[in-house]
C-alpha cells in the first residue's frame, strides 16, 4: 500500500508540471533542473487466423499502454561535475514485464576537471550504437529496431566510462568497463566469474559535430555526415550447476554467454534540407566455452570452429516537411540470431509523426509488417501492428 501511496504522489507530481514547465534550482555554482517527459500509445495488431493449426484467442496486445512516466534530475556544480538521474514510473509501476526497462535509467555522475578526459561513474546506457544513444523523443517511432531495442546487446548497464570530444566535437572517443549483465547489472551481484565487459566507440562527424539525433529538424543547409565505430567483448565463465541471473541473458540468450562473446558495430548518419537518414550494422562472434552448447546448434568443433555468428542491420530514410510540421520514415530491418541455423527475421515499418509543439509536443504513429520471421524464435501470432499516440515532455 505504501509503494501504491508513493506511485500516486510521482504521478501527481508529473501531471503538475506542465504548469511550471521546466523547473531550474541554483545556489550558487550548483544548479539543477528537474524535467520529465509522458508517453502514451494504443496498440492495435493484426493476428493471423489461425497458429499451428489452432485459432487464434489470445488478443491481450490490443490495448492503451503508458510507455513513459519519466522524471529527470539533472545537476552540475560549477564547471567540474555533473550528474544526472531519471526513472521512469511506467517501467516501475509494470515491473518484470520488460526486463530491459527497469525503470531506472540513469544514475551517474561525471568528473569534468581532467584536461584528457572525463569520468563517469554509475548507470546509464553503454556507448554503443548510434540508435541506441539518441533519444527515444527525438524519434518518430515507438519502437527501435529489433537488433537496438536492448535484447542483442545491453543498452544499459553500471560501470566507468571515459569520454573526451576533439576537433570542436566532430570527434567523440569513449572507453569503458561494465559489468556486462546489462540492465539486470543493477539489481545485485556480478556472475561467478567476477569478469567484465569492455566497450570502445568512435564517431567522426563533419563538417560540424552531429548530435545524436535522427531527424534533421534545423533543416540542415550543408550536408552533414556522421560515422561511428564501435566495439564490446566480455569473456563470461559459469561454473557447475551456475546460471547467469534471470532475464540477463535476453530473450535471443546471446546478451551473455558463457564463454567469448565479441561484438563489433558500424553506423553511418547524414542529415541535409529536412531529410535524414541512419544505417546500423551489428555483428557477434559467440565462442560459448561449452562445446554442447545450443549456439553451435548440435554441430561439431571441425564444422563450427567452436563459434557461432549472430548479427544483423537497419536502415531507416526519414524527411521533415517544416511548414506541415510533419515527419515521414520508413525502416527496414533484418536479424540473424544463429548463423549455423538457416533463416533471419526482417521487418519493416512505417512512421509518421506530427509535432504540436517540436518534439515536447507530438503524436506518432507507427506501423509494422513482419516480412519474414526468424526460425530460432516460436512463431508469432500477428503480422501486421499499429500504434498511435502522443508524447509530451515537461521542459
Amino acid at each position: 500500500m505504501k509503494t501504491q501511496h508513493i506511485f500516486i504522489t510521482a504521478i501527481m507530481l508529473i501531471c503538475s508540471f506542465p504548469m511550471i514547465s521546466q523547473l531550474s534550482l541554483s545556489n550558487g555554482k550548483h544548479s539543477l533542473e528537474i524535467t520529465g517527459m509522458m508517453s502514451t500509445y494504443y496498440n492495435y495488431r493484426f493476428y493471423k487466423d489461425s497458429l499451428n493449426g489452432a485459432p487464434i484467442q489470445d488478443f491481450k496486445k490490443n490495448r492503451f499502454k503508458l510507455k513513459d512516466a519519466q522524471i529527470q534530475f539533472e545537476g552540475r556544480y560549477g564547471n567540474t561535475y555533473e550528474y544526472e538521474l531519471q526513472f521512469d514510473l511506467a517501467d516501475i509501476a509494470s515491473i518484470g514485464e520488460d526486463p530491459t526497462n527497469p525503470g531506472l535509467m540513469d544514475a551517474y555522475f561525471m568528473y569534468k576537471g581532467l584536461s584528457w578526459f572525463n569520468v563517469s561513474l554509475g548507470y546509464g546506457k553503454t556507448p554503443y550504437s548510434r540508435s541506441s544513444l539518441t533519444p527515444f523523443i527525438y524519434s518518430a517511432y515507438w519502437q527501435r529496431a529489433q537488433i537496438s531495442r536492448g535484447e542483442f546487446f545491453g543498452r544499459r548497464d553500471i560501470g566507468l566510462t571515459l569520454s573526451q570530444d576533439y576537433w570542436k566535437q566532430r570527434i567523440n572517443i569513449y572507453l569503458g568497463a561494465y559489468t556486462g549483465l546489462g540492465e539486470i547489472g543493477i539489481k545485485g551481484d556480478n556472475d561467478a566469474s567476477g569478469k567484465l565487459e569492455y566497450i570502445g566507440r568512435m564517431d567522426i562527424a563533419y563538417p560540424s559535430r552531429f548530435r545524436y539525433r535522427e531527424i534533421d529538424d534545423k533543416i540542415s543547409p550543408i550536408p552533414m555526415f556522421a560515422v561511428g565505430f564501435n566495439g564490446r567483448y566480455a569473456n563470461k565463465i559459469l561454473a557447475d550447476g551456475e546460471e547467469f541471473p534471470e532475464f540477463s541473458q535476453g530473450e535471443f540468450e546471446t546478451k551473455v554467454i558463457s564463454g567469448e562473446k565479441l561484438t563489433y558495430g558500424l553506423d553511418f548518419a547524414f542529415q541535409y534540407m529536412g531529410l535524414s537518414g541512419l544505417v546500423e550494422v551489428h555483428q557477434m562472434k559467440l565462442t560459448p566455452n561449452d562445446t554442447l552448447s545450443p549456439l553451435l546448434a548440435g554441430l561439431s568443433g571441425e564444422q563450427t570452429g567452436g563459434y557461432a555468428y549472430s548479427g544483423g542491420m537497419s536502415a531507416q530514410l526519414s524527411y521533415y516537411i517544416k511548414p506541415a510540421q510533419t515527419i515521414f520514415s520508413a525502416r527496414w530491418e533484418q536479424l540473424n540470431i544463429n548463423d549455423l541455423i538457416e533463416g533471419e527475421s526482417q521487418r519493416l515499418s512505417i512512421a509518421m509523426a506530427y509535432q504540436l509543439k517540436g518534439f515536447n509536443s507530438m503524436i506518432k504513429v507507427q506501423y509494422f509488417h513482419i516480412l519474414q520471421e526468424e526460425e530460432l524464435i516460436d512463431p508469432l501470432n500477428w503480422t501486421n501492428q499499429i500504434r498511435i499516440g502522443w508524447q509530451y515532455l515537461l521542459r
